[in-house]
């Protein structure tokens, strides 16, 4: 799977990604591999690290070629075989310049996808809540008489269940839905109005047939709320 690339650091023109140009071009290409090394460390992406592995053997390639190819009595290469190696390193340092131009822009450019950081205690806690909550209701479907027992959706019982911040829409009192599902008052008694006319609901869907409650606070509703 791709891995995006990590956020933008912080830091001058040579520590995002300026030295991978001086080394390109101070090794005339010859150690272009190591640049692009660094790329597909920095960035985590599959492309790059193709990239860098075609780079390193097009120059294993080119010294091999020039390696094994005929020379003259001065030692000069010659013979085609030569040529295209001698070709092929023109070609990995002239195309690797406009690589790593694209590549840097794509891991420190304004643009730069946002990638894995540490996530805040507060996201960490909100998540895993939604992740009981989903399990919660999981139990609530298969097991109603369980979920009563241990009291799913009644932050006002007695429990030792954590259930996320569910609230039972058939049973919880006024003050207990409009807390747990950031209700206004004279919203959270018009569904327990609607309950009792209806008898109980069926699904969470079913308050918003019986109640005029605005579409804006739907969401809140169906994130919160649970029917037993």
């Amino acid at each position: 799977m791709t891995a995006a690339a990590p956020t933008p650091s912080r830091g001058n023109w040579f520590t995002r990604g300026g030295w991978w140009f001086l080394v390109h071009v101070a090794s005339l290409g010859i150690l272009a591999a190591v640049p692009f090394t660094a790329a597909a460390v920095r960035s985590r992406r599959i492309g790059h690290a193709i990239t860098a592995a075609g780079v390193l053997l097009a120059t294993v390639l080119a010294f091999v070629l020039i390696g094994t190819s005929e020379h003259d009595a001065a030692g000069k290469v010659v013979g085609a075989q030569g040529n295209i190696g001698g070709t092929l390193i023109v070609v990995i340092l002239l195309g690797g310049l406009v690589g790593l131009i694209v590549e840097r822009q794509q891991i420190y450019g304004a643009g730069a996808r946002p990638g894995p950081t540490t996530a805040q205690p507060a996201v960490t806690r909100a998540l895993a809540a939604r992740h009981r909550r989903e399990e919660a209701r999981r139990l609530v479907a298969s097991d109603p008489l369980l979920a009563r027992e241990l009291r799913i959706g009644r932050p006002d019982l007695p429990r030792e269940y954590d259930d996320g911040g569910l609230v039972d829409l058939n049973s919880a009192p006024a003050q207990v839905l409009a807390s747990v599902c950031g209700l206004e008052p004279v919203q959270a008694a018009r569904i327990v109005q609607a309950r009792q006319a209806a008898g109980r609901f069926g699904a969470v869907d079913d308050v918003f047939s019986w109640t005029d409650l605005p579409v804006e606070i739907w969401d809140q509703v169906r994130d919160r709320g649970v029917v037993l």
